[in-house]
């Protein structure tokens, strides 16, 4: 916060941005002239994230991944009239909000935009729930339709790499079909959470162009066609023109305005500026000021994100989209990403961390990742022995494919939590480079890498990942950088700049060249690196399916959806 606030002029615009991550929602109060973030607040999600049970006790399948929309709310209840406060900023200085969601999360509601999870009738059952980013569960359903796309020479599929997401919209309401018809039926809209929380703040459902493009399949205009999907399914035939098909909005343009009612629960004056939709990841670029070609934000919290913009179309393999103005106008953007990264080091803090490690970090004053960290960081390059892959939450890029699950090789009776820590640190380094030189190798190049997100604070992972990609890597100058990205966007809608470069320029902030490689470490990361690749292949390209062969068998033995 700053300490100069109270003598900036009276009138002086600012904009509040909200973040909705897959934890909690990060409210930030922004200064329009300069970006200067003057409060900010954090409200967990009260539900968090539903993987095991709905809130009736219902049991859930593995890879579900539900959330519950009142909690999304909450943050708006909350965390806003917190970082309000904490700023001393009066609400009539206040000129515009804007909203970033993770994506692709959907749910279905009803044409007033309630959702089904709320009507008594459905509140046990798990396709009325929103369904967050990470629910895997409609794999079948995205290879149905990559195969398909492949089969008709969609030309849309190449926008997407060759291949389409478990995580994306299609695949989810094809899964919601399938499984509940009469869920799917009563589905008015089948809309983006990023556009809902929208819709609750002014009034008004506007689709943003950004989830539409990367994760609904809009492009040139137009989604797939009804012959398509018919193909697919001929209960699924109109799903475009039956719950999805809306007008689009434009990034940084204005929705609407705050109603009375959201003004109630935020403390925000009735009537400010209100910016259509944005996904996380992709309001963070301009908030690293990534407004040229070549420079790659990797946004990394529970998962990472790669987005970037060019000049140049191409055809990646295995990208979550490319998209003309996606990120930017006049560039087409770029998307990647990994489905798991700090969900990884979290899940083997809660299942690899022993108790004398636990006495140790405690009597140290550190918590679990700091206290693994700090061991890991006294080894050399290769000193645990072990290599990892990345895959515990599946494959988002570049193979596409969340049945693939997480190895480590090497370990013995000798390897220690830290070694297994470390090799997975460096495993999801070693996933972006995967992402990196896929990009280069199609002519879209990399030449510089800017890290977003809570996990910048971590020295060592930084320093590896700039070692294992050999490229410097800067870093965005904010602890909510998709706050601070959503609260640019905002100015934008209120008409303090003329677009999203303009506010970048002004608002945005990143330090270049924070941790550089270093050439004997790099050189040693390139020895495991062909390891890793060695591996990256052999279980993901087909040579050997035992992890979609185990994920079978434990389908087999898990229980169905309840409906």
């Amino acid at each position: 916060m700053n300490t100069d606030r109270d003598a900036l002029p009276a009138l002086d615009p600012c904009v509040v941005g909200i973040d909705y991550g897959t934890l909690s929602g990060r409210v930030v109060v922004v200064r329009v002239r300069d970006g200067a973030e003057l409060g900010t607040a954090e409200h967990p999600y009260t539900h968090a994230v539903l993987d095991e049970a709905l809130p009736d006790g219902t049991d859930l399948p593995p890879d579900w991944a539900l959330q519950v929309p009142s909690d999304y709310l909450d943050v708006l209840r909350v965390a806003v009239p917190e970082a309000l406060a904490r700023s001393g900023v009066r609400p009539e200085r206040i000129v515009g909000v804007g909203t970033d969601f993770t994506a692709c999360t959907v749910l279905p509601v009803l044409a007033d935009g309630t959702p089904l999870c709320e009507l008594p009738q459905y509140g046990g059952r798990p396709h009325a729930y929103v369904k967050l980013w990470r629910h895997h569960a409609a794999q079948s359903q995205a290879d149905r339709i990559t195969a398909l796309a492949t089969e008709r020479e969609e030309p849309w599929i190449r926008r997407y790499g060759g291949k389409i997401s478990s995580e994306w919209e299609f695949a989810k309401a094809l899964q919601l079909l399938e499984e509940d018809p009469e869920v799917y039926a009563r589905t008015e809209r089948w809309i983006e959470a990023a556009d809902w929380i929208v819709w609750r703040l002014c009034g008004t459902y506007v689709r943003n162009a950004c989830t539409a493009g990367y994760k609904g399949q809009f492009q040139d205009g137009a989604y797939p066609s009804r012959e398509y999907l018919a193909a697919l399914d001929p209960g699924f035939a109109d799903f475009v023109t039956d719950k999805l098909d809306h007008p689009i909005g434009q990034l940084g343009s204005l929705a609407g305005r705050l109603t009375a009612e959201a003004a109630a629960w935020t403390g925000l004056p009735e009537g400010i500026a209100v910016c259509v939709g944005n996904v996380d990841a992709h309001v963070t670029a301009p908030a690293a000021t990534a407004v040229e070609p070549g420079r790659m934000v990797a946004i990394m919290g529970t998962s990472t994100c790669h987005v970037m913009s060019s000049d140049r179309w191409a055809e990646v393999p295995g990208m979550c989209g490319v998209v003309d103005g996606g990120i930017l106008p006049g560039l087409w953007g770029y998307e990647a990403g990994q489905s798991g990264v700090g969900d990884i080091f979290g899940w083997f803090v809660r299942t690899g961390f022993p108790a004398s490690y636990a006495q140790e970090a405690a009597a140290l004053g550190r918590d679990p990742h700091e206290h693994l960290t700090a061991l890991a960081a006294r080894q050399r390059v290769g000193e645990h022995g072990l290599i990892a892959l990345d895959w515990h939450s599946g494959n988002r890029s570049v193979l596409v494919d969340h049945d693939l699950s997480g190895v480590v090789v090497g370990q013995t009776l000798s390897t220690r939590p830290e070694d297994v820590y470390r090799a997975l640190l460096e495993a999801t380094a070693f996933g972006t480079r995967t992402v990196i030189e896929t990009f280069e190798a199609a002519g879209v190049p990399v030449r510089e890498l800017i890290v977003a997100g809570g996990l910048t604070k971590n020295a060592l992972l930084m320093q590896i990942y700039a070692d294992v990609t050999r490229r410097p890597l800067g870093v965005v100058d904010s602890a909510q950088g998709p706050a601070l990205g959503s609260a640019m966007h905002a100015a934008v809608a209120a008409g303090a700049y003329p677009d999203i470069r303009a506010a970048a320029l002004a608002m945005g902030k990143a330090r270049p060249g924070v941790h550089l490689p270093d050439p004997e470490r790099a050189a040693a990361y390139d020895r495991l690196f062909a390891e890793y690749r060695l591996l990256h292949d052999y279980f993901g390209r087909g040579a050997n399916d035992v992890m979609h062969r185990l994920r079978r068998l434990r389908a087999e033995a898990s229980p169905s959806p309840s409906s």
